[in-house]
């Protein structure tokens, strides 16, 4: 069983440091394992009050809904999936885990071959930079969103692909 080392995460957490430097926007980024437990936070100076517990959620968020299907591959399809469907059940899932449910871009899940490690929420600035310096920091470390194996049926896909193109993301594909 692969695990996600408290090392890895700081690696991760230089690398979204430097693009929101870049970016002149201070965020906090949090880390969970894929049962949603927190392994390590980071808040920059300047950073909201509420961006501690916003981003902790966002991580938190993947792991429970990436956990249950790969059709979520990130916050943003978890948020645009329940907007299509139910969007009260969203926020209702929000209420039943006290608060610990967001969905908005800057989450992903982290994937070391076909295992999911862990997942990642960011928090400060808006969902698409929030997103920005995830998908940056990301690439930089060398993490995978994805498992290494792609076992998710093409239909699915071409409603991942979908609901990326209709928030603006034509460029994302699966």
């Amino acid at each position: 069983m692969a695990k996600l080392k408290l090392a890895e995460c700081r690696a991760f957490f230089d690398a979204c440091i430097e693009k929101a430097q870049q970016m002149g926007t201070p965020v906090t980024i949090a880390i969970v394992g894929p049962e949603g437990h927190l392994i390590a936070l980071e808040r920059m100076d300047d950073a909201g009050f509420i961006t501690p517990d916003t981003a902790r959620a966002k991580a938190f968020t993947v792991a429970a809904f990436r956990s249950m299907s790969p059709r979520f591959p990130d916050g943003l399809v978890i948020q645009q999936w329940f907007k299509e469907r139910n969007p009260q059940m969203l926020a209702n899932a929000s209420v039943f885990t006290n608060g610990q449910v967001v969905a908005s871009g800057g989450c992903a899940p982290i994937f070391k071959d076909d295992e999911m490690v862990g997942c990642y929420g960011i928090s400060g600035a808006t969902s698409g930079q929030d997103e920005e310096i995830g998908t940056y920091a990301r690439k930089k470390v060398g993490w995978a969103h994805m498992p290494a194996t792609d076992t998710m049926p093409e239909d699915a896909k071409a409603h991942v692909n979908e609901i990326y193109r209709s928030v603006g993301l034509a460029d994302r594909i699966l």
